[in-house]
């Protein structure tokens, strides 16, 4: 009896050990922070732990008519986005092989950088005020965004399927 040929296996995604651990982390700093803004927004910034003079001041940040996007405020967007890249930044979640799961990760990472872009721009130059919470979640947003740039770009993508031979 002739032997059958192997099947072809696909390889999975190879995901760097370090990526799922260090992205989870940044994520939960990121919503921890993003948790504790959105708490002051709703408390009026009664217990902000933050200077109110000078250019640091996070009072001054959080209460401007920059803090709301269509009715909704930042610090709600922050919250939702950093839930969203917990969910995706689960070890889990680096093991699927559905490469929506993957660019989704992308796609929101990098949405989430030009953001924070955008909200340094106006603390710097529109509020002229600088919140330190603010500028945590602006850190860790951003290297969210390199690791998982970095991440997938060492290969911590889903197989794309078997290759097809032409002919």
């Amino acid at each position: 009896m002739p032997a059958r040929p192997a099947a072809a296996k696909v390889p999975g995604p190879t995901t760097p050990g370090w990526l799922p651990v260090t992205t989870l982390t940044l994520s939960v700093l990121g919503l921890a922070a993003a948790a504790y803004l959105t708490f002051e927004h709703f408390t009026s910034s009664t217990t902000l732990a933050c200077p109110e003079t000078g250019v640091v001041n996070c009072a001054k940040v959080t209460t401007s008519s920059y803090a709301t996007v269509l009715g909704i405020p930042v610090a709600v967007l922050g919250l939702v986005f950093f839930v969203a890249m917990v969910a995706l930044c689960l070890p889990a979640a680096w093991r699927a092989t559905s490469p929506w799961l993957h660019r989704g990760r992308i796609a929101a990472v990098s949405v989430g950088a030009v953001s924070v872009l955008y909200l340094v721009w106006v603390e710097l130059f529109a509020v002229n005020a600088i919140c330190l919470w603010c500028t945590a979640v602006h850190v860790v947003t951003l290297c969210l965004f390199a690791a998982v740039t970095v991440g997938q770009s060492m290969g911590a993508s889903p197989p794309q399927g078997p290759a097809r031979s032409a002919g």
